[in-house]
């Protein structure tokens, strides 16, 4: 009886998808997402708790988000005319875009291998989604690119830069080409700029079909889930309507108030992972068996040459150490795995681990 209700109201597109799955990470090493690994000192800690004890929990959050707005502004030293909105995450900005499209515009466009909320969500949303496949050395297939553009004429194009789960950076005159044969929006991911140290921010005011987003999340605040699209105000204006009123909490608003206050912490957080991804590359670069490709993000893709991926992720699983594994999600991540840059002691566990699976 109820399966028969369910069908008869859930949508195919959600009945035939799969919930997004994040596994357990209890007592595991965890480097499977892109978290930074690094918690904040004790002093830091104590005025965070002091600055928190202004917060009316019986109030409505800030609608319009103002101070945070102001600080980020300013922290960022924006061009004119740039507007900004919140978000729960990038992923609630990726969905707002999406349900803005009209029924004459409906297609979606991505490299791929990419993120994969904008293939998930395009779906759910019952949307055109066209994934192009990259080169194999991960570098954007322009061709292609422009031949999918002329031929389904995107409504929006969403890049990742750096990419993920790839971790290189796509060349910039090749984005800057399909941004001017793009019919529609071109919106640029960079979730991971802090450990690139390169953005296209000026792209914003360059070219009018272009939004540009960002995360806390990678920076070091994941728990608080709060993404940031950047463009121009008539963009902007449009998709706020979108957007629920108070999705960005009080505790959320005022922890960001305070850390962007105390930028300088996560910057040399950053620092050090940047540096902790140069000795992990390095390592596994050394390691019979195993193809690691350079990074511009806070994870590394690696392969395994000669033994099977799930073996591997398994057998790291029994040395509790989490990371991605990728195979069997697209062709050019054929027994491949991901792993996030930790603290120095969690990455020597994770190599040391991955060396005897591997028989060094």
């Amino acid at each position: 009886m109820i399966e028969d209700q369910i069908k008869n109201i859930i949508k195919p597109a959600v009945l035939e998808a799969r919930a997004y799955h994040v596994p357990d990470s209890n007592d595991l090493v965890k480097l499977d997402a892109m978290e930074n690994p690094y918690v904040w000192p004790d002093e830091i800690k104590t005025a965070w708790s002091d600055y928190m004890k202004q917060a009316e929990l019986n109030r409505y959050p800030d609608a319009s988000t103002s101070e945070l707005r102001e600080k980020i502004a300013a922290t960022l030293s924006l061009p004119d005319g740039t507007a900004m909105m919140f978000g729960n995450g990038s992923d609630e900005l990726i969905q707002i875009i999406l349900l803005a499209l009209n029924n004459n515009s409906n297609v979606v466009m991505a490299p791929e291998p990419g993120f994969v909320m904008y293939r998930l969500l395009s779906t759910l949303l019952e949307l055109d989604y066209v994934g192009v496949p990259i080169n194999e050395d991960f570098s954007l297939n322009l061709p292609l690119m422009l031949e999918k553009i002329k031929e389904k004429q995107p409504a929006v194009i969403f890049i990742a830069w750096p990419n993920n789960p790839t971790g290189n950076m796509f060349d910039q005159e090749s984005i800057e080409t399909i941004i001017k044969a793009a019919p529609g929006l071109v919106v640029i991911d960079e979730a991971y700029h802090v450990f690139a140290q390169k953005s296209m921010m000026s792209y914003v005011q360059k070219y009018s079909n272009v939004l540009l987003m960002r995360t806390l999340s990678k920076l070091g605040l994941a728990g608080l889930r709060l993404g940031i699209l950047f463009g121009a105000p008539e963009w902007i204006s449009e998709l706020e309507k979108l957007r629920l009123p108070y999705n960005i909490g009080t505790l959320n608003q005022l922890s960001a108030n305070f850390i962007i206050q105390n930028i300088s912490l996560l910057e040399q957080q950053a620092e050090q992972i940047r540096s902790d991804r140069s000795f992990v590359f390095e390592t596994l670069s050394n390691i019979d068996g195993v193809e690691a490709w350079p990074s511009e993000a806070n994870f590394i893709l690696f392969k395994v040459t000669h033994k099977d991926a799930n073996d591997v992720h398994g057998e790291l699983l029994k040395n509790k150490i989490l990371i991605k594994n990728l195979h069997g999600a697209h062709p050019l991540l054929d027994n491949c795995l991901r792993v996030t840059i930790g603290t120095r002691e969690e990455n020597e566990l994770f190599l040391s681990a991955l060396k005897e699976i591997m028989g060094i």
